[in-house]
């Protein structure tokens, strides 16, 4: 063998498997259940609203809890937090998985949101921890925890489809406690991070935080019900934003704030996070709307809908694995707008769609679309860790996770507002879709080429 042979430090693989797998969890319920929808409603005899409550309830916990999940991962050590997001997420599974209505079934996708928050930017605080001095194997691991993350939420519907196919939709749900359970175990190998010297938690940011978002997305979920004239949605808008301003105003007077503003004076780490936003506003409002699409108006069976999305997880997995190599080579900036080209393309060829597409139309977008965002994703979240101290590393993964997630509960709430009123709409609700994403990854493209023209390498 030759000198270049490549010797990783001890506890690589332990390290990645370990975080990957809380990542597996919390993507995996992002998308599983959007194959179960039909079978949700016929058990719980739901609307459209309440199974977007049922989709968008964990996404939302997720993304409003993130900023305090991430102050109190550098606060109180990243490995503590991460075990204790893995514990409450087994759990609140189980309580999904055995939940006799709706309303429970909701109150426990809160919870597993609450887990999720917990799990993620710890995870990632993890990774940065163990290869802060070593930006190529850093690359390396958050390109394989992206990569394990993108394929569970790609898989998502195939194995829902199996899931439901052979057993029952409850199993969705069920099927998240052994992963738990042995990502825990393996988490105390696990080195602590180091802590910030920070002695406080910031409650009335994450208070007012919380209520903004959770009210916003309230409204655009009501809308289709209520009428946008009606004065509940827009006393709500108000509401969210007066809360929205009292939230920045205190994270302007509090000491230790969980939104540290000193972080947005980068042009690279705020266009990052708008480019965070586009891919998961676009990604998981357009899988809502084509989940309901393949079921509803094409008619396919869970299993067979299930296997359709079967090209987004090869997609997924084929642009994460050559991403390191491509963001060590070029830089991040060349893998983001090259995956973003892809991801426009692949939302141009689902204006194809109609009553009665032949798959194999379809196949080239589900498969385009998640290459696109798996090569740029990894490239996004090394630009996000190279640019701040690792110290921070919690907060700042926690502040891009939740633009993320908080955009993906929009796109939700926004593209199923759309397609609430029978197949039909559905139909018309996927070109809608397609063309809002494309239009917003052009936006996402020219901020990110602005914003990286001074800094478009890996520091």
């Amino acid at each position: 063998m030759n000198q270049k042979t490549r010797t990783n430090p001890p506890g690589f693989g332990w390290a990645v498997l370990t975080t990957s797998l809380a990542f597996v969890v919390a993507q995996l319920d992002v998308s599983i259940v959007n194959i179960a929808l039909p079978e949700i409603a016929k058990a719980y005899h739901a609307g459209i609203s309440t199974l977007q409550w049922v989709i968008d309830s964990y996404t939302l916990a997720f993304a409003v809890l993130m900023l305090s999940a991430g102050s109190l991962s550098d606060l109180l050590g990243s490995k503590r937090i991460f075990q204790i997001g893995l514990i409450i997420f087994g759990i609140a599974s189980a309580g999904c998985g055995l939940a006799p209505d709706a309303l429970t079934l909701i109150i426990f996708r809160i919870a597993q949101g609450i887990g999720a928050a917990m799990m993620i930017p710890s995870s990632l605080a993890l990774l940065n921890h163990q290869f802060a001095h070593t930006p190529q194997l850093r690359t390396r691991a958050v390109g394989l925890w992206t990569a394990a993350g993108s394929a569970a939420l790609a898989a998502g519907p195939t194995i829902g489809g199996l899931l439901i196919a052979f057993s029952s939709w409850r199993y969705i749900f069920i099927v998240n406690i052994p992963i738990c359970i042995i990502g825990y175990i393996l988490s105390f190998k696990m080195e602590q991070t180091a802590k910030t010297n920070k002695k406080s938690f910031d409650l009335a940011g994450q208070f007012t935080w919380m209520l903004s978002v959770t009210t916003l997305i309230s409204v655009i979920i009501e809308v289709p019900r209520l009428g946008f004239n009606n004065v509940m949605i827009w006393g709500g808008l108000i509401l969210s934003l007066v809360l929205l301003g009292v939230f920045l105003w205190i994270e302007h007077k509090v000491a230790h704030p969980m939104l540290p503003f000193h972080l947005f004076k980068s042009g690279k780490f705020n266009s990052l996070l708008v480019l965070g936003a586009v891919l998961n506003g676009s990604y998981y409002g357009t899988v809502f709307i084509l989940s309901l699409y393949l079921q509803k108006v094409l008619n396919y069976p869970s299993l067979t809908a299930g296997f359709a999305f079967l090209p987004l997880t090869i997609g997924f997995v084929i642009s994460n694995v050559i991403s390191s190599r491509v963001i060590n080579r070029y830089g991040i900036q060349k893998p983001i707008i090259i995956g973003l080209t892809m991801f426009a393309a692949g939302f141009a060829g689902l204006f194809i769609a109609h009553e009665h597409t032949p798959y194999l139309q379809l196949f080239l977008p589900f498969l385009v679309i998640p290459m696109g965002m798996g090569l740029a994703v990894p490239a996004m979240i090394n630009g996000i860790l190279s640019s701040v101290d690792k110290t921070l590393s919690g907060t700042a993964s926690a502040i891009l996770n939740t633009s993320r997630q908080t955009a993906g509960a929009i796109g939700v709430a926004v593209f199923g507002a759309m397609a609430a009123r029978g197949s039909t709409a559905i139909l018309g609700a996927v070109s809608k879709s397609a063309a809002i994403s494309i239009g917003l990854t052009a936006i996402a493209m020219f901020l990110v080429t602005r914003g990286l023209r001074k800094t478009n390498t890996i520091k």
